[in-house]
């Protein structure tokens, strides 16, 4: 509920503040005292639509801050969370409006969009007045009204999430067939594209290892004419191995006559022949390595320019050319695996529609039971509250083709306000004063139902006086059992029965320069004097505090 509530510098409130407990909060005053600008700036805490013009007058800046005590498990706490806001201890809501018209919203000292304010506002706080039609005018809102005066919360919660279930499996049905659709589009090119793949059989790494093969092949038919003669020269027959050999046979056979002369000469001789051999032994491997078919040369060639054909073709390069073609096969066997799953997804989605029918079906029973509940709940309030001959009844159309999340129902307020008179909706039935007693009596019948944990009541009694005005204060109070009540009023049969009362008044300030709205809590004789005033008028009488002090006693 509403704590406390802080004002600063709009329009005639300087500065105020003012504690709330539970119950009945009754506002009273004179025409003029400020009665409005106090819920203007209530509502401006709550994300109201802002306005320069609300700024005390040579102010930079107003500022409204509201204080709520919310359960935890309240959908205001849940709304503020989804802001990744805090919502440990009290909710904070504050409101800065600049003199210029700009406006910044808080949260527990945390920015947030004016939006984000008004989610979190309208979960705290319902304000209705005579003019204000926002909750008799939308049939989404009778709709949700019936849902809870019926107790629906489950049979919702189902519906809402076979709906959701219906849509995912409508999305995953579509996006299938587009998928399948294109794939069909292009089942030829990818048979061909997979069957030349599949014959080439690319390999990863095998464009480099054909070009290193074949470089390596043109350049060996560039060196083996010289290798040939070098060969030639090592062991042709110009080759001086025999010469050198003979030379050292005769050496040797000398050796004995002179050693210290021939041992050198023997030595570089035999070193000589042996570099000769090592040196033949390597012409002939560099021959026999440069050794090639030609044919051979041909088919790398092929080989490879295939492969770079096939990767212009595919415009991909010849490393990702397996690549490729393992894509090619998967797309061809998801065609396949595709048609398949049209098949399920299409039976998936037929057994969603079946569910979220058969949940729909399940609220439009609970529906149509439970309007005639409200119905005649609604009607019973309506004799005291001076509409004695009204009768109330919710309108339930059930339209199977309009597939929603909140069901198939549309659901209409309609009255008929007298006996003879042609039934129609509220919004077009129903007079200003009427509207506010019809929303006062759905609000009586469901205070415990999904409410607002605070509602404020903007002169719903306007117009009403008598029994029909202490009728509306008895309900006020019943209201006020449940969730916290605030009333602004001018009927001192709805002040007699509050919890606590404030005045509202208007004083000079600034030593006589300019008023300023004051609020102040009233007790016995004080709360009996403005009751009084509120029965005679300006001149207060001993007739009116005796009429006053048994307004109170009966309340009481």
């Amino acid at each position: 509920m509403l704590v406390q509530l802080a004002i600063r510098d709009i329009v005639l409130i300087d500065r105020l503040e003012l504690d709330f407990g539970s119950g009945l909060t009754v506002l009273t005053g004179e025409t003029g005292a400020g009665k409005s600008i106090l819920l203007d700036a209530f509502s401006l805490a709550l994300g109201g639509r802002g306005d320069g013009g609300l700024v005390r007058s040579g102010q930079p800046q107003g500022q409204v801050i509201a204080v709520f005590d919310p359960p935890a498990d309240h959908p205001a706490r849940f709304a503020a969370a989804e802001q990744e806001l805090s919502v440990e201890g009290d909710l904070i809501l504050r409101r800065v409006q600049m003199a210029d018209g700009r406006s910044r919203a808080f949260v527990n000292d945390q920015p947030v969009s004016i939006q984000a304010l008004r989610a979190i506002g309208d979960a705290l706080v319902e304000i209705h007045g005579q003019h204000d039609d926002r909750a008799l005018v939308d049939p989404n809102v009778h709709r949700a009204l019936l849902d809870a005066f019926g107790g629906h919360g489950d049979l919702l919660a189902a519906t809402r999430a076979a709906h959701s279930a219906l849509r995912a499996a409508e999305k995953a049905l579509q996006e299938e067939k587009a998928a399948v659709e294109a794939a069909r589009k292009e089942a030829d090119y990818l048979g061909h594209a997979h069957e030349e793949l599949s014959k080439l059989d690319p390999r990863a790494g095998e464009e480099e290892a054909l070009s290193t093969q074949r470089a390596a092949m043109m350049q060996a038919e560039k060196v083996v004419g010289d290798l040939r003669d070098a060969q030639e020269s090592v062991s042709g027959d110009g080759s001086p191995m025999s010469t050198l050999s003979a030379a050292l046979r005769r050496l040797e056979r000398r050796q004995s006559q002179a050693p210290q002369l021939i041992e050198p000469s023997l030595k570089a001789l035999d070193s000589a022949l042996s570099a000769l051999d090592v040196a033949q032994q390597a012409i002939d491997q560099a021959l026999r390595d440069a050794e090639f078919d030609p044919r051979a040369l041909e088919q790398v060639e092929e080989r490879l320019f295939a492969l770079r054909g096939a990767s212009r073709k595919y415009a991909t390069s010849a490393d990702n050319l397996p690549v490729l073609a393992e894509k090619f096969a998967a797309d061809l066997a998801a065609l396949d695996a595709g048609e398949a799953r049209l098949v399920a997804l299409g039976k998936a989605r037929e057994a969603a529609d079946a569910h979220y029918r058969k949940c729909a079906a399940a609220l439009t029973t609970a529906r149509l039971k439970a309007v005639k509940g409200l119905d005649a709940a609604v009607t019973a309030e309506l004799p005291p509250l001076k509409l004695e001959r009204a009768v109330f009844t919710a309108q339930v159309v059930t339209d199977e083709s309009q597939i929603g999340a909140e069901g198939s129902e549309r659901v209409e307020f309609w009255v008929q306000t007298n006996p003879g008179a042609r039934p129609g909706p509220l919004m077009k039935v129903a007079s200003g004063g009427e509207l506010s007693r019809f929303m006062l009596a759905l609000k009586v019948v469901l205070a415990d139902r999904g409410s607002a944990p605070t509602l404020v009541f903007d002169e719903i009694d306007s117009g009403a006086g008598g029994a029909a005005a202490d009728a509306i204060g008895q309900r006020l109070a019943r209201l006020g059992a449940r969730v916290q009540v605030l009333s602004v009023t001018h009927a001192p049969q709805v002040a007699a029965r509050a919890t606590t009362h404030m005045r509202i008044s208007k004083d000079l300030a600034d030593k006589g320069a300019r008023a300023a709205t004051t609020v102040s809590p009233l007790f016995d004789e004080h709360r009996r004097e403005e009751i009084a005033r509120m029965l005679a008028g300006a001149t207060i009488t001993e007739e009116a505090r005796a009429a006053a002090a048994r307004l109170i006693e009966n309340a009481q």
